[in-house]
């Protein structure tokens, strides 16, 4: 296998989590000539290109660095945020309950910081597709650098305008609107999903919750779920393990449903 295929090796475009002392996280994307600027001394990218991942490396100061290939928890808790971002426990849920998978067709509103956006691009993969509305342009400024960042802007496609004007896009395989009122835009998600299709949406307090399941009822939406995914950390020690001191807790309620028009009792 030659250096150019060989996946133990670290390529240009690769993401790279670069772990310094005090176990400081930076991310980058790795370009010939790009550098690294740290506290603790500078790092070529050429001396990162084609050597193997799960190496130590030294910066100009002396100083010990570590390179990883980050997974995708690490990638989102270190975005640059615009905005609260989506937590990894609830991304995932969400994307195994409404059945997202390479080659997808995916809409979601707004983008935010574009820890979702991520999320759906990661796995639809490059013959997917994710369609990306937000209605403020700092927030998808914000979105699109953190795309850019993680390699994946061919997989994305940002529409800066308000989603009362519904979406371009038609037959989409999923949809999911992270914005406050969602209930006011069933109608153009029905438009925009394919029949049967998956709606999700996250909600912080219960009173929006039940605006949101009042509207789902009236327009037959069906298969309804409202959920919260709970999370809590164990101190890895072999001698005492225990739980850690905090948890993720309440991050906002998930609610699924699915587009019916026909539906037998």
């Amino acid at each position: 296998m030659s250096e150019q295929t060989n996946p133990t090796l670290a390529q240009e475009g690769d993401i790279a989590q670069i772990i310094g002392p005090r176990d400081k996280t930076f991310i980058v994307q790795l370009k010939p000539g790009g550098r690294l600027q740290t506290h603790n001394g500078m790092i070529e990218h050429d001396d990162l290109i084609g050597q193997s991942w799960g190496r130590q490396v030294l910066s100009h100061l002396g100083k010990k660095f570590l390179v990883l290939q980050p997974n995708l928890n690490v990638l989102l808790l270190n975005l640059r945020r615009a905005t609260t971002i989506m937590y990894p426990k609830d991304i995932g849920f969400i994307l195994v309950n409404m059945a997202i998978g390479p080659g997808q067709r995916v809409l979601e509103a707004g983008s935010g910081s574009g820890s979702f956006t991520i999320a759906l691009a990661h796995t639809v993969g490059p013959d997917g597709h994710v369609f990306s509305y937000e209605i403020r342009e700092d927030n998808q400024k914000a979105a699109r650098e953190n795309i850019e960042q993680v390699g994946f802007a061919d997989r994305v496609t940002f529409k800066q305008r308000d989603i009362v004007e519904g979406f371009d896009e038609t037959g989409v395989d999923a949809l999911f609107l992270d914005v406050p009122n969602p209930e006011d835009y069933l109608q153009q998600v029905r438009a925009a999903l394919k029949p049967g299709g998956f709606f999700g949406s996250l909600l912080p307090t219960t009173n929006q919750v039940g605006l949101l399941l009042k509207t789902l009822e009236k327009s037959n939406f069906k298969f309804i779920e409202v959920c919260e995914v709970l999370l809590r950390y164990y101190n890895p020690i072999s001698k005492r393990l225990r739980p850690e001191n905090r948890m993720i807790a309440h991050t906002g309620y998930l609610i699924f449903a699915r587009p019916i028009d026909i539906y037998a009792q």
